[in-house]
């Protein structure tokens, strides 16, 4: 269709050409004859010439469009947007130049120098408008969170310091911010970059069945956090083409919305940090909220295997903390009591060392 559309434009332009100079190209040549005829004459050979150079350029030029129009969709929607809006503001100020400039009547300038300002100022105005999209982007698109609990206490309800949390993929996969946003702990708009869905996509559609289980749990996590979570959720709709790892995207998105980075990836903690963006990491919270236990302290647990060293069995508490219990491969299956001997906190998290009950009143 888009062929056929093309070859009528074609024969169209090339009657149009011909009907307008074909008469002075004749006049030139001093060729006799019915001048009425000319146009007429001009209009059909220049319709078919252009007809017939249309069937090796039709190809050409439908393949062109169809890489411009695969582009264009692609493209994110605030990519499309401002860059237009540039391109729009570029062209009238081209528009307004022109005007005087046609004004000075100066031969040549006046008619050439137009098309180069329109061509410049419409050329800066998309590129000022696609490149500093992010910043036009972030001053629309990230309203600050009411402060409702401070209005209902009676408080002025300024919200200015609550920052943007921005979440990372493997914060989102993990799962646990969904619990977290859902017991009020979180304040603030969450914001998904759309960069972070599409890798998120990415895993899902992963061959391999752990990363595609993973992926199709963060997508599940994101959806929760969309319908029932208590926070609101905003999906950033920005890139930085520029900048090809996910990670590096993230800390620019946060230092760009001055927002916090929520994640549990150590390295990308640790490079956030000497980038002075503040982090948020979930193993450091749920570290944090373990229940402390002092040495000499009682408790009961279910020692389940054997440990690495001789006669230790080993029993886990309900947030995931090892205990090793000291002379307990005895006691592998059964719930018993123990005492805690010392503790031991390691970056990988806590461990208790405990010994039965039993052998402590037998000594």
């Amino acid at each position: 269709m888009l062929n056929k559309i093309l070859q009528l434009l074609f024969i169209i332009a090339g009657g149009t050409i011909g009907y307008l100079y074909f008469p002075d190209l004749l006049e030139v040549w001093d060729v006799g004859g019915p001048a009425w005829l000319f146009p007429y004459l001009g209009m059909t050979l220049g319709a078919i010439i252009l007809f017939i150079i249309s069937y090796w350029l039709v190809d050409y030029i439908v393949g062109f469009l169809k890489i411009i129009e695969e582009k264009l969709v692609k493209a994110p929607v605030g990519d499309l947007l401002f860059g237009s809006l540039g391109l729009i503001v570029g062209l009238i100020i081209a528009f307004l130049v022109n005007i005087y400039l046609q004004d000075m009547n100066i031969p040549v300038v006046s008619d050439v120098l137009p098309v180069f300002v329109t061509v410049i100022l419409g050329y800066l105005g998309f590129q000022v408008g696609f490149k500093r999209r992010n910043e036009f982007i972030s001053l629309i698109s990230v309203p600050r969170k009411e402060g409702k609990a401070r209005d209902e206490k009676g408080g002025d309800g300024d919200d200015s310091a609550i920052k943007p949390k921005i979440l990372d993929t493997s914060v989102i996969i993990d799962g646990r911010i969904a619990d977290i946003c859902d017991t009020k702990f979180l304040e603030g708009t969450v914001i998904i970059p759309h960069f972070v869905l599409e890798e998120l996509q990415h895993i899902a559609d992963s061959s391999d069945v752990l990363k595609r289980n993973r992926g199709r749990r963060g997508l599940d996590i994101l959806n929760r956090l969309q319908k029932e979570s208590l926070v609101e959720v905003q999906i950033y709709e920005g890139d930085f083409e520029e900048i090809s790892e996910v990670d590096s995207k993230l800390v620019k998105l946060t230092k760009l919305l001055d927002g916090v980075l929520v994640t549990n990836d150590y390295n990308l903690n640790k490079v956030s940090e000497f980038q002075n963006v503040t982090v948020l990491n979930i193993n450091d919270l749920a570290n944090a909220v373990k229940p402390i236990v002092l040495p000499g302290e009682e408790m009961d647990v279910q020692v389940i295997k054997a440990g690495k060293e001789e006669k230790q069995g080993v029993a886990y508490l309900d947030d995931g903390t090892m205990i090793v219990v000291e002379d307990g491969k005895n006691y592998i299956g059964d719930t018993i009591d123990v005492i805690v001997t010392s503790v031991l906190q390691t970056s990988a998290g806590r461990m208790i060392f405990a010994k039965p009950k039993a052998l402590e009143k037998a000594q």
